[in-house]
Order: C-alpha cells, then structure tokens, then sequence
C-alpha cells in the first residue's frame, strides 16, 4: 500500500467498524439477503437525501444508467448527447440499449459538458442528453435543462462522481428524468462491492426501473416485459445505510482538504490549472484534479515516494477502441488536452493536513526538476 494512496478504504472502515459489523452482522441473522428491510430502508433515506420521490437501489451505476435509458424509452435508432470526457460506463449504458452516442467537448474549467457546443449536435434522432457531473462538480444545468424542456429530451443526469453535489442549493440527481449514482468501493458514498441506484421523480419511470430489475416480473415466475437481474443486496445497503449517515461530515472534509490544496498550490497557480467551483454549486471533490506541465514525470516523481496518483482519464470516451467498429468518433479538442496534463492528487475523508503537505511538496518538487 501507497504511504499516501488515493483512497484509503481501510480507514474509513476502521472508524466506522463497531456500526458496520453490526449492520452486517444483523442482515446475516436474519437470513434475508435480496431486495429485503435494509434496500427499502435505504431507498427511502437516499430519495430523502436527495430530494426526490423515488430511489430505486440496483446492482451497480452502470446498471443505473442502463434501466435509466431503458425506462426512459430510449432504444435502437436513437441518439443520446453525452460528453467526451467520462468513464467508459456513460457510453456503455447508451450502446447497450442500442441507441447511438454523440459526444460533445467539455468546458475548460469544470471538465463537464460544455453547454454552449450539445445545440450543434441536436439532429431529428436525438432523444436523450447524459450529462456527467465529473470530479463532483455538476454540469452547467441552469443551461442543460432549459435546453432539454426545449427540444424535448429525456436528460438523465450521471451523478456517480458526484452523490451530494448541488445547483442553487438542490442536490445533483433531482433535476432531470432520473439520475444515476453509482457506490463502488472508491466513490463518496462506497459499499464494499458494486451497487448503484436510479433517483427519479417521475412515478412512471420508477415503476418502469423497479420491474426491469427484477426480470421484468412483479409477480414471481410472471414476466411482463425482457428485463434483467439488477437488484442491489441487502448487506451492501445495511452497509450504506451506515456510511449515508456520515456522507455530509465527510462532504465537508472532503471540501477542506481541497481548501488546503488550493491554498498551498497558489504560489504555483500560474504553472497548473486548479479545480474550480462555479458560484451557485457546490462541489464534492470526488476527485482533486490538477492540470500541470510534464504530469507524466510529476506522477513517477510522486510514485516514487509511494504517493499514489491517478489519472482519470487517459483517453477521451471517441477514442476507446471498443467504439471503432460502429464508427463512433468526435474531436472534442478541450477533453482532449485535459488527457493529456491532468492528475488526480490524493482524496479522502481521513486525510489529514500534513499528508495534504506532504503531497503538495512532492508536487512542486516535481514540476521544478527536469
């Protein structure tokens, strides 16, 4: 293990072990281990959490984005707008479902869909827009949803960087037709496996999502429709009914940390691009990711002092290999660069200031030598 790893997963479970062997414990005695009191208990405090009516808990965020599509009614012959800056699972859910994505460039300083560029990519086909709220930051979406009210598209919004984040004090996920969150192990709120849910408001498309989960089947061995097995479990949710309790401390810890980078880092702002919050949001610094000259030796530098780094992503979402055969391919000049120079310095509740210190000196050292 890094003496200073991105994420530091045991940590977090040391300080909560006494809960969460409990919860754990409690599921285990039970001896219910699928869609049972701990998914609807979590369901319910997460639609709390983020102020909608509906939170349906599913196997993963890939998942999430996938029933999201499906419920929504996209399909073969569609279009869906989504940025070229994302993980490799945003693009996934869209061609799973048969429909064909768009990528547009994203904003030089949030790294989010660039609002100002998806109306040159609208054409009669285009049914849905996905935007990412990348790194915890959300997407401009005091643009995006007059824009899709506009032209009539579904907008579901891809929050699995960014569970807590909000636009005019409104959390990410409520805004659109549904939102994705995803809680692999590294996310804010993370179980200890995959696990994701869809938030809506829409009562349609909840009850649509709750029986595609389950085989398309609301009464045992009946199947109404094609489905598939997407059910989040009941030890992942009594973990996270834990972990969701704490989300806002360490939201807050998490907004410290990145106070102190920035701090730190100023002497040497003209030489990197520092994460940026917009007025009107908040962020949630799922990720601290800088811009700087020469990332590649800063990395190694940074490595070699068992500081952990990552970069994220090294390739635009046009570019994967995977893509080619349907002849999917965009330039999106800005996404483009950001693969080239960014770095994702280490992020989590538990870090502490002098390990902040730590890493920014090896920072600067890097960018100093040659």
């Amino acid at each position: 293990m890094s003496a200073i790893p991105l994420v530091d997963l045991r940590a977090q479970y040391h300080h909560l072990k006494a809960e969460i062997d409990a919860a754990i414990a409690a599921v285990l005695e039970r001896g219910q281990f699928v869609l049972g009191p701990e998914v609807d208990a979590f369901e319910s405090e997460m639609a709390a959490y983020c102020g909608t009516r509906h939170a349906i808990g599913v196997a993963s965020g890939t998942d999430a984005l996938e029933l999201a599509l499906r419920a929504c009614g996209i399909g073969p012959g569609d279009e869906v707008i989504t940025t070229a800056l994302s993980f490799f699972a945003t693009v996934e859910a869209i061609v799973a479902v048969g429909a064909r994505p768009t990528f547009v460039d994203v904003e030089p300083a949030t790294y989010t869909l660039n609002p100002a560029e998806v109306a040159a990519h609208i054409t009669p086909k285009t049914k849905a827009l996905i935007p990412v709220h990348l790194y915890g930051h959300p997407c401009a979406m005091d643009q995006l949803l007059p824009f899709a009210t506009a032209h009539r598209l579904k907008l579901i919004e891809d929050c699995a960087q960014a569970i807590g984040a909000e636009w005019n004090n409104k959390r990410v996920g409520g805004f659109a037709d549904a939102g994705c969150l995803s809680f692999y192990p590294t996310k804010n709120l993370a179980g200890y496996g995959d696990g994701g849910m869809v938030v809506t408001n829409d009562d349609a498309i909840a009850e649509r999502i709750r029986l595609l989960r389950v085989h398309g089947s609301r009464r045992r061995y009946t199947h109404e429709v094609i489905g598939m097995n997407s059910r989040l479990d009941e030890l992942q949710a009594a973990i996270l009914r834990v972990k969701l309790r704490h989300l806002e401390e360490w939201t807050a810890a998490r907004r410290r940390h990145a106070e102190r980078y920035t701090r730190s880092f100023a002497a040497a702002a003209q030489q990197m691009t520092l994460p940026r919050e917009r007025p009107g949001y908040r962020h949630v610094y799922h990720l601290y990711a800088v811009r700087l000259a020469r990332r590649d030796q800063v990395q190694e530098r940074l490595a070699k002092r068992k500081i952990e780094t990552q970069i994220c992503y090294p390739s635009t979402l046009p570019a994967q290999p995977a893509l080619q055969p349907w002849g999917i391919s965009a330039r999106c000049p800005v996404a483009e660069s950001v693969t080239n120079d960014l770095l994702a310095l280490p992020m989590y509740p538990e870090l502490t200031p002098s390990l902040i210190d730590e890493v920014v000196q090896a920072v600067l050292e890097g960018m100093r030598s040659r």
